[in-house]
């Protein structure tokens, strides 16, 4: 916290914009690295608990759909109507949703939970929804390099698409952090907002194809799912890039990353509007 603490003052006084920027970057790598140390502390495992418990989301997932309700599906270069085809493909569309509710779940307390540091005048308050969601990220990136080992031993290649992957995770951060800003704010004045988001992002989950296949939801629904919900979209091109090593749904990524930036550009706003009262009601 010294450490911290040290940092926050050096970027709370006013130095030049190009070193106020690195040293707030500075801040929150240091913030990250913290959060991914005590997350596990004097744990055994550590840190490989979060792939264990995505693996253990696979494994749940795949018998349920795979197994008992027969759900098959066929990728060039795997077995056909395999329960591993199914797995890696379910996998490839869990890991950028995991990243994401875990991210944004945390980030909505990130300013409730941190009152100290919201009472220091010199912190830089807008780090703080950062924080978890790039804790999430870095630990989806855990499952991402296992997936990819995986898929390179089944299908006995690596697709140069995977080079593509960071242009995903743009969309993907992007989202994240604008409904973590604005949970994060409003949650400071609702304190049901933690609650009320589990809830919608259960809805959510399931009306996003990630543990179906996207062509059994009717033709004249598709369309709205793919180019109205960016997680939809992120999650397809995430199996583009990393099964099929082609671009399917290029338009549908494009217009997920539009949207994310306007949701982005929408909960920062309204979390800097509603900033300067964070110290006086916690």
């Amino acid at each position: 916290m010294k450490e911290v603490a040290q940092k926050a003052r050096r970027v709370g006084g006013r130095p030049p914009a190009s070193r106020q920027r690195w040293a707030k970057l500075n801040l929150l790598a240091t913030l990250v690295r913290r959060d991914l140390e005590a997350q596990y502390k004097g744990s055994i495992l550590g840190n490989f608990w979060p792939l264990l418990n995505q693996l253990s989301q696979l494994v749940i997932y795949t018998y349920v759909f795979s197994i008992v309700l027969k759900v098959k599906l066929s990728l060039a270069g795997f077995p056909e109507n395999s329960d591993i085809t199914f797995g890696v493909w379910l996998f490839a569309g869990l890991l950028p949703w995991t990243a994401f509710t875990s991210g944004l779940i945390k980030s909505g307390v990130s300013v409730v939970g941190q009152p100290n540091l919201v009472k220091k005048v010199v912190f830089p308050l807008g780090l703080l929804p950062l924080v978890p969601i790039f804790t999430a990220f870095i630990e989806s990136s855990l499952g991402l390099a296992a997936l990819i080992v995986i898929v390179a031993v089944s299908s006995q290649k690596l697709n140069a698409t995977l080079c593509l992957l960071p242009l995903v995770w743009i969309p993907q951060l992007l989202i994240t952090a604008g409904l973590g800003y604005l949970t994060a704010g409003l949650t400071v004045f609702l304190r049901d907002i933690p609650q009320t988001l589990g809830v919608i992002l259960n809805f959510w989950f399931y009306l996003t194809p990630i543990v179906y296949p996207a062509s059994i939801i009717p033709q004249e629904w598709r369309g709205w799912v793919f180019w109205l919900n960016p997680m939809a979209a992120i999650s397809e091109v995430y199996r583009d890039l990393i099964l099929l090593g082609e671009v399917k749904h290029g338009g549908e990524w494009g217009v997920a990353t539009l949207i994310s930036a306007a949701i982005f550009c929408g909960g920062w706003a309204v979390y800097r509007r509603l900033r300067p009262a964070f110290a006086d009601v916690l």
